[in-house]
């Protein structure tokens, strides 16, 4: 399994960006995938996720302005669309998913991976 993410950038304040994380490797049967962010000199912080089961969180300080879905038609891919930003948006964001897929036996497998980061660079 492996994550991709995409769509960083830079933009100005109140501008919007829209991140995906692609999953690929095997089809999740279970799933919780969210969007962690890293500013400098800070800890890695959840931002938002999102399960298969339909749940959906987001951190206090993106609610309103952050949404995230995920498309799992195929192969998972969730975004994260990112309106009105501000410059203490700006971080490293990593996608992350916590999954579950059968394998050829037929046997859960269960496992934790993170994608690579992408650069959210917000000015004022």
């Amino acid at each position: 399994v492996q994550l991709q993410a995409s769509g960083g950038g830079s933009v100005q304040a109140g501008g919007f960006l829209r991140l995906s994380c692609a999953a690929s490797g095997r089809r999740f049967s279970r799933y919780t995938m969210g969007w962690y962010r890293q500013a400098p000199g800070k800890e890695r912080e959840l931002v938002a996720e999102i399960s298969s089961g339909g749940s959906i969180k987001y951190a206090d300080s993106v609610k309103g302005r952050f949404t995230i879905s995920d498309d799992n038609a195929k192969n998972t891919v969730v975004y994260l669309q990112m309106n009105s930003l501000k410059p203490e948006d700006t971080a490293v964001y990593y996608c992350n998913a916590d999954y579950t897929y059968y394998n050829d036996y037929g046997s859960p497998v269960v496992g934790r991976q993170w994608g690579q980061g992408t650069l959210v660079t917000v000015s004022s």
